[in-house]
């Protein structure tokens, strides 16, 4: 019985599945891309990226045990070599699936799987990640202290303005009261005039009346 076993079985046995992914991944592995059902490309993933992430530490132990799976000396050469270098800064995610439609004859869903560093098209396409950047507590600080003096000096450029708006419109204020009082001793000495001289005219009137 198959309970709780979730895995595809491909309509193989044991012995056959292991076979045929073993061979499906080192022709993965030498080729960097593959033409198969969409069914065995998502066993293969499972299968090979496990493998590829052990082909990072380069070690005796971790040969050994990529050799029991893939049985082929040249594979794991190249994996080691060339693969594990290429997707050294990648931390899954190796294979990319590509579907291509249905199969003539038994109507299957085709795919291509190839390794995802290895196609130029797409990398070329790629925009380059932007370094990510950490802001301290300290450079927010400094940010609101430059900030709160930006604000104190132009409050005290208002000031300073206002100031001397305020000496320019005291000035006019004093000259004007200074013109006035100049004009009232002007015009002082002409009204005193014009008051004497009717008294005179008064006079002159009375003495011809009394002749």
């Amino acid at each position: 019985m198959r309970h709780g076993k979730k895995f595809n079985h491909l309509g193989r046995t044991a012995s056959h599945r292991k076979a045929m992914l073993s061979n499906m991944a080192s022709s993965l592995i030498l080729h960097k891309r593959i033409s198969t059902t969409v069914a065995k490309a998502k066993a293969l993933r499972q299968y090979v990226e496990p493998l590829i992430t052990k082909s990072k530490t380069d070690s005796t132990h971790s040969r050994r045990i990529v050799f029991s799976y893939l049985q082929d000396k040249e594979t794991v050469k190249v994996l080691f070599d060339e693969i594990s270098e290429k997707v050294n800064d990648r931390s899954g995610g190796y294979t990319r699936i590509i579907k291509t439609g249905n199969r003539l004859g038994d109507n299957a869903d085709m795919c291509i799987m190839e390794l995802v560093d290895y196609n130029e098209l797409l990398l070329a396409e790629k925009e380059p990640i932007k370094a990510k950047t950490r802001r301290s507590r300290r450079g927010k600080k400094t940010e609101i202290v430059k900030e709160a003096s930006a604000v104190a000096e132009t409050t005290s450029e208002i000031v300073d303005v206002k100031e001397e708006s305020r000496e320019v419109d005291e000035n006019p204020v004093d000259d004007v009261k200074l013109e006035k009082s100049s004009d009232d001793e002007t015009s002082a000495p002409i009204n005193s005039d014009m008051e004497d001289k009717p008294e005179i005219e008064g006079e002159s009137e009375e003495d011809s009346k009394k002749e």
